[in-house]
């Protein structure tokens, strides 16, 4: 019986690049158009990591196809369901090879040619790599929104992030296994590398239109993801609405002693009925908000004590590299 031919372990790669999927067909054939040919003149060992995050359409299919022509660096990760763009991106940090991680979306608003000035930054011993999109092709009310909430969430989370919204950033392998090692449910991946991050730097890029199809964030999720960020990463919100609760029932017990003077001095009035139903509604405003404030952070504990999985994987999908112990 003639012995099975050793096979070396092949060299881990420099760079992982990450790329979250989800219902991307139109996208995805010009994406590997010009994502393989952008690392290929890098002439450094690579791998490219897509993680499909519960498609209907036809992305698994381009995904598999992609893996048959380029198997050496393509890797797929295939989730069981939708479970969100950083979640999909954690499932892809958690099995990366490389030294430095690069993050960016498929639909080519982040221009694959720019990863070289992150691996530039990288190699220049910077462990954080965040990035700015220049003259950007967003909707006016998108970069509008952009920066308010950018402001809001500086201020209260203390987390600097000049363009949140780009997804195009690199990490170190270090900063990587940090993340991989927070246990927390609902994480936004951009703010824990700058948290984590001994040496960040911020560099500007050039910004696409999409390629095809249309932008998986609506307003409405834009002001949830940043709700998230800000509750998930400070107390803040929190003890802004105690203090505020402080300075209403001040003003409330002045108000309370205006009143009973009055009564005093002018005798029994309603003209101030109005003026009581406006307050009353007011202050029956302001707690709702702070209920739903409050409901926001048990929410989070009720998640994590559930302690149920992250995300589910249907296949991983990826060349036998001869390392397997």
């Amino acid at each position: 019986m003639s012995a099975q031919p050793h096979i070396a372990p092949r060299a881990a790669p420099l760079l992982s690049v990450v790329i979250p999927v989800f219902n991307e067909e139109s996208c995805l054939p010009a994406l590997f158009a010009r994502l393989y040919p952008a690392l290929d003149l890098l002439k450094r060992p690579y791998e490219c990591i897509f993680v499909d995050d519960g498609s209907t359409d036809c992305s698994v299919a381009l995904l598999r196809q992609m893996f048959q022509r380029r198997p050496r660096e393509t890797r797929l990760v295939i989730l069981r369901g939708n479970f969100g763009q950083h979640v999909a991106i954690r499932a892809g940090f958690e099995r990366v090879r490389g030294e430095f991680i690069v993050t960016m979306d498929a639909d080519l608003q982040n221009p694959p040619e720019e990863i070289a000035k992150l691996l530039a930054c990288f190699r220049e011993g910077y462990d954080y790599v965040g990035t700015i999109r220049q003259q950007r092709r967003d909707k006016w009310w998108r970069r509008r929104s952009s920066a308010l909430m950018n402001a809001l969430r500086e201020r209260i989370s203390g987390i600097r992030m000049t363009d949140q919204g780009c997804m195009l950033r690199g990490y170190s392998r270090t900063i990587v296994d940090a993340i991989n090692q927070s246990r927390e449910i609902s994480t936004f991946v951009p703010a824990l590398g700058s948290l984590y991050a001994l040496h960040p730097t911020e560099i500007p890029i050039r910004h696409e239109e999409r390629d095809s199809g249309v932008s998986k964030y609506s307003l409405y999720r834009l002001i949830r993801l940043n709700f998230d960020l800000m509750t998930g990463f400070s107390l803040a919100p929190l003890q802004l609405f105690s203090l505020a609760g402080i300075a209403i029932a001040l003003l409330s017990l002045l108000f309370v002693v205006f009143l009973a003077v009055r009564r005093l001095l002018v005798g029994p009035e309603a003209q101030g009925v109005f003026t009581l139903f406006a307050l009353v509604f007011l202050l029956i405003g302001i707690v709702l908000f702070g209920i739903g404030l409050l409901g926001e952070y048990v929410g989070r504990i009720y998640l994590q004590v559930r302690d149920r999985p992250r995300y589910l994987v249907d296949a991983v999908v990826e060349e036998d590299r001869g390392d397997a112990p």
